[in-house]
């Protein structure tokens, strides 16, 4: 492993984990390079480095996964020194080996390390030599599905499948029963390879209702090794984290300081250097190791919170050949850390990825016990290409009582428009007592997910915050096309000379609901008419903030935020944006294509298998189509009994969200 200072670090990832690690090396003076797909050409990390290089096109594996073009990008920009961030290469062997090469710093372990740890696999078999209790399980070189089938038995149901070469939930996969297993096998596989470029899996018991508790280690080159505390990261969804929190509040004392010994000594054993993280799946009583990360996780803000440590200064340190800069009993916490991960996803709809342009994007401050570390803002791009994080907020305060108080609010402030996104459902969970009195395990959300999900019934003030941001954007517009933008005539406020003019808004909600609101303008002023008696209505623009509203309604004032784009307005009121599509009485009805019954794609995203034989009787919910985007998996299902006339795709077509996929024909239709 080449060790020396630097001067010039090319990051080797994206989104807000290289925007992350730009500002710290900025701060430590070091000059930065960004890579960037074709698709990522405007992204904020591209900004945020001193110097950005094109790596090739937008999927993954041409470009973020390209060993070759990456140091040749480090190469052609004079950096001396690579960081892989997490993800994408920052578990490879070969990339850390490809950078010792090159003659690049890598800001990492060595690849001994890498390859001893990164398989889970062989991690497990090293640390089950150490003596450190594991999940029973197989980690072995033959992947058939007889294989897998025999060992499922020895093991017992229900098993978990587990992709050897990464994580973040990719190419995993829970088997409850044996006639799962051979589809679950295939489904894992074709994952963990998109994500990780390796389909290797190996399989553990499944140990019901656990914890998800991890240790975060760092060593030198120098043999010293310190563990900086425990998180816990058992609130999840399909396996991948969505809140982490420091310290642990399921361990005492006496389990933290076992948890951390094992962890240091599983670093020591393998002679590692760098940031790593132990993790344990844990009950009341025990824990296991599954696996080791050798790489920094997204969740080290929260360890950082409590320690007041930058933990990508000590990795930049550590590869430049330094000593750590605190021995153990030097490393103490303060307080407690929440961190939860805003996703471009529809909570309420299975967690299905959105896509699109951020046409508004508004956070709250930062500071006071608060960080929001993000790589978007408005007018950025969300392609289905990645993972659909958008951003990390974290709380620090002295309780976790109050720590979570505080992330609740912070989620309250933000406004996201143009993607949906979890920010709503996050705020929801955190509010839940089990939540509260840390009565939950990794399968708390999936189980609650019924009650978790919201209800999008707009009120009398968010139509009327629609009608402001639409009267807003009209007179925004007028102004700009206008001979004089400040005469009365454009101002859009209702001002009229004499009489009264009325205008009828018909919107249409989330569930199909429909909202009619008649705005009557005239020298006194505006109401609002919505199935009740006329209500006064004003609205003032915030100076600072155009997408922000003071509403008067019936002399009740609000402030409220609204934005109007492409036909729809979404309403801010709290962390529950509320989306209503304006409906144009003068347009025509859009002609659409129907397929029969068709189904329809309910996301942008890559064909990956055909698994219904057209003509062939399906019962409802049978699975007929995999679509693939940000790098998880959706099963298009029959939405009835019937059976699939013919298909409107093949594998490795990329769809749109709402494309024919096929037309299914019900049994209902053909009876009939």
């Amino acid at each position: 492993m080449t060790l020396r200072p630097f001067t010039s670090l090319l990051i080797a990832n994206r989104g807000e984990i290289a925007c992350r690690i730009a500002r710290t090396a900025r701060r430590m003076g070091l000059r930065t390079v960004a890579v960037y797909s074709e698709a990522d050409a405007r992204a904020r990390h591209v900004r945020a480095a001193d110097e950005a290089r094109l790596i090739g096109p937008a999927p993954a594996r041409d470009s973020y996964l390209d060993i070759g073009r990456i140091v040749e990008a480090a190469k052609a920009s004079g950096a001396d020194a690579v960081h892989p961030g997490y993800g994408f290469l920052s578990e490879k062997a070969a990339f850390a080996e490809a950078c010792a090469e090159a003659g690049l710093v890598f800001v990492g372990p060595p690849a001994s390390a890498i390859r001893a740890m990164g398989s889970k696999a062989t991690a497990k078999a090293l640390m089950e030599a150490a003596g450190v209790p594991v999940v029973p399980g197989y980690g072995g070189a033959a992947q058939d599905a007889a294989t897998f089938a025999r060992e499922a038995e020895r093991l017992g149901f229900p098993v978990l499948l587990k992709a050897v070469a990464g994580g973040g939930g990719k190419g995993m996969r829970i088997v409850r029963a044996a006639d799962g297993l051979e589809a679950a096998l295939t489904a894992a596989k074709r994952e963990a390879a998109a994500a990780f470029g390796d389909d290797t899996l190996m399989m553990e018991r499944f140990v019901e209702r656990p914890r998800h508790i991890e240790v975060q280690i760092f060593a030198d080159a120098h043999g010293n090794v310190v563990s900086l505390f425990e998180r816990e990261c058992t609130l999840q969804r399909r396996h991948q984290k969505v809140v982490e929190e420091a310290p642990s509040p399921s361990l005492d004392d006496a389990r933290r300081v076992a948890l951390c010994d094992a962890a240091r000594k599983a670093a020591a054993a393998i002679g590692y250097v760098g940031a790593g993280t132990v993790e344990f799946v844990a009950d009341d009583a025990s824990a296991f190791f599954i696996e080791m990360n050798t790489r920094l996780q997204v969740e080290h803000a929260v360890t950082e919170a409590i320690t007041g440590l930058d933990l990508v200064e000590w990795q930049i340190r550590v590869a430049m050949g330094e000593t750590l800069p605190l021995r153990q009993q030097e490393i103490a916490r303060a307080g407690h850390a929440v961190e939860a991960r805003i996703y471009a996803e529809d909570a309420d709809s299975g967690f299905l990825p959105s896509t699109g342009t951020i046409t508004h994007w508004r956070a709250p401050k930062e500071g006071q016990g608060l960080r929001i570390d993000t790589g978007f803002g408005a007018g950025d791009e969300v392609t289905p290409h990645y993972d659909p994080m958008l951003a990390k907020v974290i709380a620090h305060a002295p309780t976790r009582a109050a720590a979570l108080a505080r992330l609740r609010g912070a989620l309250s402030g933000f406004e996201i428009a143009g993607v949906a996104t979890n920010v709503a459902f996050l705020a929801r969970l955190l509010g839940e007592d089990a939540v509260a009195a840390n009565a939950v395990d990794t399968g708390y959300i999936e189980r609650e997910r019924a009650g978790l999900n919201a209800h999008h019934t707009p009120g009398l003030l968010h139509l009327a915050a629609a009608v402001a941001a639409i009267l807003a954007r009209e007179a925004d517009e007028a102004r700009r096309d206008a001979a004089d933008p400040w005469s009365p005539w454009v101002a859009g406020a209702g001002w009229a000379l004499f009489g009264a003019r009325a205008r009828v808004f018909e919107f249409r909600g989330r569930e199909d609901d429909a909202f009619s609101v008649r705005l009557e303008q005239g020298r006194g002023g505006m109401t609002l008419t919505i199935e009740a008696a006329p209500v006064p209505f004003a609205f003032e623009r915030d100076v600072g903030d155009p997408h922000r509203f003071a509403v008067t309604l019936g002399g009740a004032r609000h402030s409220i935020g609204a934005v109007a784009r492409d036909g729809a307005v979404t309403v801010f009121d709290g962390p529950q944006p509320i989306r209503l599509a304006l409906v144009d009485p003068f347009a025509a009805e859009a002609a659409t294509h129907h397929y029969g019954a068709g189904t329809l794609a309910p996301m942008p995203g890559t064909v990956l298998a055909l698994l219904a034989e057209p003509g062939a009787s399906l019962e409802a919910g049978a699975p007929i189509i995999i679509l693939e985007a940000m790098k998880m998996e959706h099963t298009v299902r029959a939405p009835t009994r019937g059976r699939v006339a013919r298909y409107a795709v093949a594998v490795g077509d990329f769809v749109c969200e709402g494309a024919a996929l096929m037309e299914f024909e019900a049994d209902e239709a053909r009876d009939g």
